[in-house]
Formats: structure tokens, sequence, C-alpha cells
């Protein structure tokens, strides 16, 4: 089993990576491989709504973001880091989940539907519940388990090095590891029939 920690700052080895290699280093002492991907510094664009995903089965936007995907498909968990950029998700992580979800779905790929996932957030003082809030809307939508820990999934610092002195947030990044190592374990050897996938009817606020 395997999951796959989307590192989404701009900064590779930053507060937002420490915290997701707390969490790989609590999986893997559970036996989950993990691997960390890095959504890289260049701008992500968002959705253009276009619609090819249903016919392209990936974003016609051929970039990072496919490359996610592929990955996706073969993953059993995720957990999606952010920075907070301005008491939100930063504007790279935001095109990015936008155009993965959206191309998931509407594709009917299903990589994520009725797999465990999580989000982190990362900063140096505020925005981390309004930014926790805005990604953890992504997995409730997408039909994905989410994993919860002994606080919300959380870190602060301004540089790394904060980051790895946060007890608590460390403490809470390797319960939320732990506790995303039982689901699979637990998923795994379950041998109940998954839920019916009904067609969704789609309406609007006047029908």
């Amino acid at each position: 089993m395997k999951v796959l920690l989307v590192n989404g700052s701009p900064n590779e080895a930053g507060c937002t990576y420490v915290a997701l290699k707390e969490i790989a280093g609590a999986l893997e002492a559970d036996g989950i491989e993990s691997e960390i991907f890095w959504i890289g510094k260049e701008p992500v664009g968002g959705c253009k709504h276009c619609g090819k995903c249903r016919e392209l089965k990936e974003c016609v936007i051929d970039d990072g973001v496919n490359v996610f995907l592929k990955k996706a498909r073969e993953a059993d968990g995720f957990v999606f880091g952010t920075p907070v950029h301005f008491a939100g998700a930063g504007g790279n992580i935001t095109g990015f989940m936008d155009r993965a979800f959206f191309a998931e779905m509407f594709s009917g790929a299903n990589a994520f539907r009725l797999k465990p996932a999580a989000v982190v957030v990362a900063a140096r003082r505020a925005g981390t519940t309004a930014a926790f809030d805005q990604m953890i809307k992504y997995p409730a939508y997408a039909e994905m388990f989410i994993v919860s820990s002994s606080y919300w999934n959380m870190v602060f610092g301004a540089k790394a090095e904060d980051v790895a002195q946060d007890a608590e947030g460390l403490f809470t990044m390797r319960t939320l590891g732990r506790n995303m190592a039982y689901l699979l374990k637990s998923l795994n050897t379950s041998e109940v029939e998954p839920p019916l996938k009904e067609k969704k009817p789609f309406t609007n606020f006047i029908r």
C-alpha cells in the first residue's frame, strides 16, 4: 500500500515538507510506502472549464497535474499539504487541486473515490484554520474517507527549522500518519463490497 503526499509549497524543503516528512516517517514505520510529490515552483494555472478532461481522461493542460493523476490512480491514500498565503491555501496548490479533482471526477477515472485522505497546513502565525477548511473540501466532495488526528492538521513556523521545533505539531503529524496506516490496513482486509456508485443529478437552486 502506498500514500501519495502532495507538497503544495513553492519551497520544496520548507515548512510544508517538514510536516509531510513527519507523516511519511510514521507511515513507513507502520509498513506503508509513501512518496512526497512536489508540485514545483512554476505557476500552476487554474481550471479552464473546457470539459476536455471528460474525453482525455486527464487535464487538457499537460503539466504536473497529469503526472500526479497517473500516480494517483495507483495510490491507496493521500495527504495534501499547503502553506498559508493570506489566510488561505497557496495559489499554486489551489489551481492544482481544482484541476486534479475536476479532471478525475469528470473523467470518471475514480482515482480518489473511497480512498483515505487528509490535508495539512503550515503557517508562521495565523490563517491555518481557514486554509484547512478550504483544502478539506476537495476530498470531502470526492467521496474520500477523511483521516483525522489529535488536533487540526497544522504546523507553525516561519521556516523549516522552526517547524522542526513545533513538538505538538509534529506529534499531530505522526498521529495522522498512524491513523492513516490503520485505516488503510482496515480497508485492505475488509470483505465488504463498496457502496453503489449512483449517477449523480446536477441541479441548481432554481430547478
